[in-house]
């Protein structure tokens, strides 16, 4: 594969999340406040907490972390089941009458799922580069960083790299304290059911 094919394709699945994790799901929780859907508006909430994760790459990815490739495979992973595991709010929602809200966020849901495996599957080949320095300071890996460098001279133009890669770190800190937390005490107790969170 072609440095500037695999760029191309970088860039266009960096356009793809922006949409699908970011545009989309803002649209439906407005959308859902509007119109009162507490259903919709709780499995959107639950699905920011996970998708945070993507943001923490990001951030990881701005600061040269190599563990940026395993939390943006944890974060494709860990999206679709947020989305799908609750078995209390895929009733409720399933048991809705059809809206436009309703088959927007159904094919929101199942759009982001596809979107999210396929790249959990197309990163897989980019996994060393979270395991390796040597892999991780290759252009094969290092291509994965110019759309994190993009973002911080739109948002962070006068902040240090290093700073903001920090910052992911101690974000990833405390997302896996929560998460560790939530799947060792809450996760035995209320089960699939989303109604404590």
């Amino acid at each position: 594969m072609s440095q500037l094919f695999l760029q191309s394709l970088i860039w266009t699945d960096y356009r793809l999340a922006i949409l699908f994790t970011v545009i989309l799901p803002i649209l439906i929780l407005i959308w859902s406040f509007a119109q009162k859907a507490e259903a919709i508006q709780r499995l959107i909430m639950i699905y920011w907490r996970v998708s945070s994760l993507l943001a923490i790459t990001v951030y990881l990815m701005i600061g040269s972390h190599p563990i940026s490739f395993i939390t943006g495979l944890c974060g494709r992973i860990l999206i679709p089941l947020s989305l799908w595991f609750w078995a209390d709010l895929n009733e409720e929602i399933s048991d809705q009458f059809q809206t436009p809200l309703k088959l927007t966020f159904t094919s929101w849901r199942w759009a982001v799922s596809l979107y999210c495996g396929l790249g959990a599957i197309a990163s897989l080949p980019f996994i060393k580069c979270g395991f390796s320095i040597n892999a991780f300071r290759t252009e094969f890996c290092q291509a994965w960083l110019y759309p994190a460098f993009g973002f911080r001279e739109l948002f962070h133009p006068t902040t240090k790299p290093e700073f903001l890669g920090f910052l992911g770190i101690v974000a990833l800190i405390i997302y896996i304290l929560y998460l560790g937390y939530f799947v060792m005490f809450r996760l035995s107790k209320q089960g699939r059911s989303a109604a404590e969170l």
